[in-house]
């Protein structure tokens, strides 16, 4: 991806900008990771000087906070646009859905972990503030349509899925796509990768597991930290 190297002047141009360094910063974070990418590949990427990136993003943090935005409202639209045709899902089909709409964006799966650790306390205040009205938005959207095409669970089990579904990806895409030293080792030995390394199939299974705990005889309330009910 190309930009200009010219500044830009109006809010348009600059919010054209903003859209071309994140555009890069998936492109540069899919060719390698999340935990690779750096703010030079990002504007090498986007034809901008280095020293243009900070009158759009203050930090690596910040630009990566808002890619995993809008990472996470597109996975929340595709998975409510699929939810949406008003049919009833079993189990199965539920763990399959969620398992597909987030697999289908890898960057989205690699900032999953970034974004407790290290992103959001990366930034100020105000822009933590804007990613959680966001997310809680988002988490919302899709806890609803997941209620809506179930006969099992209602809004709060599938809050509980979705933060599950979050916590497993994170974990498990690290797993599947281990550094350099690990990567050799299981080479060396391939019995200790090969669940690893099987990122789709396992995440879908672990959420089957979950779905089926969530819908079975006297399965306890979720409990409220899983996520505010408003949101």
């Amino acid at each position: 991806m190309q930009t200009s190297r010219q500044r830009a002047r109006s809010e348009e141009d600059k919010a054209r900008r903003r859209e071309a360094l994140l555009d890069a910063a998936y492109e540069v974070a899919a060719r390698t990771s999340v935990r690779d990418l750096t703010l030079a590949q990002v504007t090498r990427a986007a034809g901008l000087d280095p020293s243009g990136l900070r009158r759009y993003f203050s930090s690596r943090e910040e630009l990566l906070l808002d890619l995993a935005e809008a990472r996470g409202v597109a996975w929340a639209e595709r998975l409510c646009t699929e939810l949406s045709d008003g049919r009833r899902r079993t189990r199965e089909e539920l763990a399959h859905t969620l398992t597909s709409t987030l697999t289908a964006d890898p960057v989205l799966c690699d900032l999953l972990v970034h974004v407790p650790l290290s992103l959001e306390d990366g930034v100020d205040i105000e822009r933590a503030r804007r990613f959680k009205t966001e997310g809680f938005r988002a988490q919302h959207a899709m806890s609803r349509a997941i209620a809506d095409a179930s006969d099992e669970i209602g809004v709060p089990e599938a809050r509980t899925v979705l933060a599950a579904t979050a916590a497993l990806a994170g974990n498990l895409w690290q797993l599947s796509h281990p550094a350099p030293t690990l990567a050799a080792l299981y080479e060396q030995v391939p019995e200790w990768g090969h669940v690893a390394l099987n990122f789709e199939p396992s995440l879908e299974y672990m959420l089957n597991v979950v779905l089926l705990g969530l819908t079975a005889p006297g399965s306890p309330e979720p409990p409220d930290w899983i996520g505010p009910a408003s949101a």
